[in-house]
């Protein structure tokens, strides 16, 4: 059971609410407020923890007035680094990722650990991963990697100014470190070849917010539209 909120502009105050058959309900011609998204929690249980995520089940209660079941994963955040190299380059790996049975393209990535800070975080994956530190490490954007289980929050940030030092992947890491030019990652997105959503969304935010010579501008905190 779920509520659909679908919020249309229109100048017809009299639209009435539409009920959807078998589910919970939608809402048209006017714009809910956020107590009205509220789902109040009536129990909450752990059911699992394991070394990188907890699973809770959560029993609620819908603005509607029905209950459901939640299952979350806990997650302590995360951060995804895209690096520049020089020219017209940029830093990937490849590594085999069990859960989707094989080798996939992605940025540098990784969890955060307690007490670190998403650019202390940023700047140890990056150098585990790839061998590389970053003289200038500025922050792109912020996104929910699967708000509808979990509430792990992706930090993501660029990385200029590369220099080499030593990779130090952890001990079930196995990574391939492959510089590819912007314009044939941007290739490997559309044929299908890179499928994780990470790398998807921060080579599509580099390519959409460039600035002079191919790279992102920067403007305060995050980046500016060129």
């Amino acid at each position: 059971m779920f509520l659909v909120c679908i919020s249309v502009p229109t100048s017809d105050d009299s639209l009435a609410n539409l009920e959807v058959s078998g589910a919970g309900s939608a809402v048209m011609g006017r714009k809910l407020q956020s107590n009205e998204f509220h789902e109040n929690v009536l129990s909450s249980s752990i059911q699992y923890s394991g070394r990188a995520v907890r699973l809770r089940v959560d029993r609620v209660r819908l603005p509607s007035g029905r209950e459901t079941s939640r299952e979350i994963i806990e997650h302590p955040g995360s951060v995804g680094i895209l690096p520049l190299l020089t020219g017209n380059m940029v830093l990937l790996i490849r590594q085999y990722r069990h859960a989707v049975g094989g080798t996939i393209w992605e940025i540098p990535a990784g969890t955060m650990e307690p007490g670190e800070t998403p650019s202390e975080c940023a700047r140890r994956e990056l150098e585990e991963e790839t061998g590389y530190t970053a003289r200038s490490l500025k922050p792109l954007f912020d996104c929910y990697a699967a708000p509808g289980y979990s509430m792990e929050l992706m930090h993501v940030f660029l990385a200029r100014g590369l220099r080499p030092t030593q990779q130090r992947p952890e001990e079930d890491e196995i990574i391939s470190v492959e510089p590819v030019e912007k314009e044939k990652a941007f290739r490997l997105i559309r044929s299908g070849e890179i499928r994780d959503a990470k790398t998807i969304c921060a080579l599509s935010y580099l390519r959409a917010y460039r600035g002079s010579g191919g790279a992102p501008s920067q403007s305060k905190s995050r980046l500016s539209p060129a």
